[in-house]
């Protein structure tokens, strides 16, 4: 199986439509949304091409695709025109013998772990900053922001394929390998 996995689109026409090429490209099973699809928050500026109704026609035609988890603006006057469930806190998935939990990461991130067994995995966004970390014997994977990146970040996403987690820029270029996978 191959994921895809971003986070943190926050309304952007312009990346929401990168990301969806990159989908076309990568040719994945599923693509993983981690939360903060169509509001941009109290706390970031607009991005680029700020149009909720644009991504969410994007999206909706794209629905049988998708996978997501509720992020802290997603509410649920966003579930009335997304037609996609998008309003569950977190997933879990198993794959390849190894349980993922996926979420946003405004409750469970790094530093506020779930009730995982040792050698899990936590995928989260919302600190749109990429990262990879390990506490208490937990694999945490971030793969930053798809229109909102920070820290000097860049405008990417993730994908998993053969036990392997890749960080990849909207063009599709890697720029960072799990080495511990």
């Amino acid at each position: 199986m191959k994921l895809m996995i971003a986070s943190d689109i926050h309304g952007s026409a312009y990346y929401c439509r990168q990301l969806l090429e990159a989908f076309d490209r990568e040719a994945p099973d599923k693509l993983l949304l981690l939360g903060d699809i169509l509001y941009h928050g109290p706390r970031n500026d607009l991005p680029r091409d700020y149009a909720p109704k644009e991504v969410l026609a994007m999206l909706n035609a794209r629905k049988a695709d998708l996978l997501c988890v509720r992020g802290n603006c997603d509410t649920e006057v966003d579930q009335m025109v997304l037609q996609f469930p998008i309003l569950a806190d977190y997933c879990l998935l198993y794959l390849d013998g190894k349980t993922v939990f996926a979420t946003h990461g405004h409750v469970y991130n790094c530093d506020s772990l779930p009730p995982l067994q040792e050698g899990s995995y936590l995928l989260y966004g919302h600190t749109h900053v990429p990262c990879r970390k390990e506490s208490q014997g937990i694999i945490c994977l971030n793969p930053g922001s798809v229109s909102i990146p920070k820290e000097g970040s860049v405008h990417g996403y993730m994908t998993y394929e053969d036990g392997s987690f890749l960080w990849k820029d909207l063009e599709g270029n890697v720029w960072q390998r799990d080495p511990e996978l």
